[in-house]
């Protein structure tokens, strides 16, 4: 079968450095405005920076792993092909502006396809992508790190069984289900004819259901409905060290995940502190856009986990105000954006990352691997509602990590949360609208 020629667009190697070696088989073209980008971006104190040099290094090294040279092109062990290409002074038959670095990128490909090249421009950027495609070029996302959100891990199923076996489960807080095909930590609404009903959540280590953990009181906070008992469920138990959150606004995911935060940390001393993280999307690229202190500037970035904190203190039946105040005094919650988590380590801590739906596999892949020992981490968001401008539902950091763990791993477990309780009003909106 002939060879494509896979022309990358520079969002796709800071979406993923490693994304030059997976095309085998087949040829990858860097056009060196790709390279001038990746060298201006190189230097930023952030992932765009971090994955700018590792592309660059990774280019670098091809000389020793390959064959060749990255002119005429290295030849890796998987087949592929990788090559710089030159700028070259040619006609072109559209009036493409040259200065824009993204119509450099795509006539090189365009260049390519003239001299009978079978060419696929890669790119993460949708504008670019309709640009090729406008001019006749076979345009393509990224698919490497692609999950098909509709079709991902809920975490909870329906099955229904004969009523002396609910009653069963009730007796003994445990029940085997013969040729049950269940995920680790997977949750399970059993119910009978006679409408008997109950919820257990599956144990790999035993092969069978087992109850839910008890609820006593959690900072005022009850759930509501039986995907938020079982989103509970996970958050209050200590063998399992990542837990993913998915499902619309108004559905829970960060109020439920503090309340079983403070429990750990101020109730029971499970935890030593809560860290709370965001990505800073909205304000660019960091947050020095806003004045002052990196404190005082997190404090606005943060306002709904102070909402929620507020919202919870009050719950109490104390004076919210006072009980806040010395939840924050007591220096057990720190909040911290994204980019500063890079480098530290994180023991025995409990870890939310609310908006996690706009961070990249590779930065959640940094933020899990700073969990030191003891240390439980909690990733929340929805995947439909994304700031990153090259990542969508499939492609982020959440759905790509919900991929990856679901199955066999027994610390991990996740439920999707599709049930509107924040108010009468956001239920009909986020139904309606």
């Amino acid at each position: 079968m002939a060879h494509k020629t896979f022309v990358i667009d520079t969002n796709v190697l800071l979406h993923d450095p490693q994304a030059l070696l997976q095309f085998p088989r087949n040829h990858v073209l860097v056009p060196i405005a790709v390279l001038e980008e990746l060298d201006k971006m190189k230097r930023l104190p952030n992932e765009l920076g971090r994955n700018s040099r590792e592309t660059i290094r990774l280019l670098d090294s091809l000389k020793t792993v390959g064959k060749g040279n990255l002119h005429d092109g290295v030849k890796l062990e998987n087949g592929a092909i990788i090559r710089v290409q030159p700028e070259l002074k040619v006609e072109y038959k559209y009036d493409f502006i040259m200065t824009i670095n993204d119509n450099r990128i795509i006539l090189a490909a365009y260049l390519l396809k003239e001299q009978g090249e079978k060419v696929v421009f890669v790119s993460k950027d949708f504008a670019a992508r309709i640009k090729a495609e406008a001019i006749g070029l076979e345009a393509e996302d990224y698919e490497n790190q692609k999950f098909a959100y509709e079709s991902v891990y809920k975490g909870l199923q329906n099955i229904n069984l004969p009523k002396h076996e609910i009653d069963l489960f009730y007796k003994n807080g445990r029940l085997e289900i013969p040729k049950l095909q269940a995920r680790a930590n997977e949750y399970y609404v059993m119910t009978s004819p006679e409408n008997s009903s109950a919820v257990g959540k599956y144990d790999r280590s035993k092969g069978d259901v087992e109850s839910l953990v008890k609820l006593n009181n959690i900072w005022g906070v009850k759930p509501r409905n039986v995907e938020q008992r079982c989103a509970i469920d996970l958050l209050l138990r200590d063998d399992i060290k990542l837990v993913t959150l998915v499902g619309p606004a108004g559905t829970g995911k960060t109020l439920l995940a503090l309340a079983c935060g403070m429990r750990k940390v101020f109730d029971e001393g499970t935890y030593s502190r809560i860290l709370v993280s965001r990505p800073i999307m909205p304000l660019g690229r960091d947050i020095g856009y806003l004045p002052g202190t990196k404190e005082e500037k997190l404090f606005h970035w943060m306002q709904p986990i102070y909402d929620n904190l507020d919202y919870l203190c009050a719950s109490t039946g104390g004076e919210s105000h006072e009980t806040l105040k010395w939840v924050m005094e007591s220096k057990k919650i720190e909040m911290e954006a994204v980019t500063y988590i890079r480098g530290r380590s994180l023991p025995k801590m409990y870890i939310i990352i609310d908006e996690a739906q706009n961070l990249t596999p590779h930065e959640i892949k940094t933020i899990i691997s700073r969990a030191g020992e003891g240390t439980k981490v909690v990733l929340a968001g929805d995947p439909t509602q994304i700031d990153n401008p090259y990542l969508d539902k499939d492609s982020n950091g959440l759905t790509f990590t919900i991929s990856k763990f679901a199955g066999d791993h027994t610390i991990y477990g996740h439920m999707f949360l599709d049930k509107t309780e924040r108010s009468e009003l956001a239920a009909l909106a986020a139904d309606i609208l």
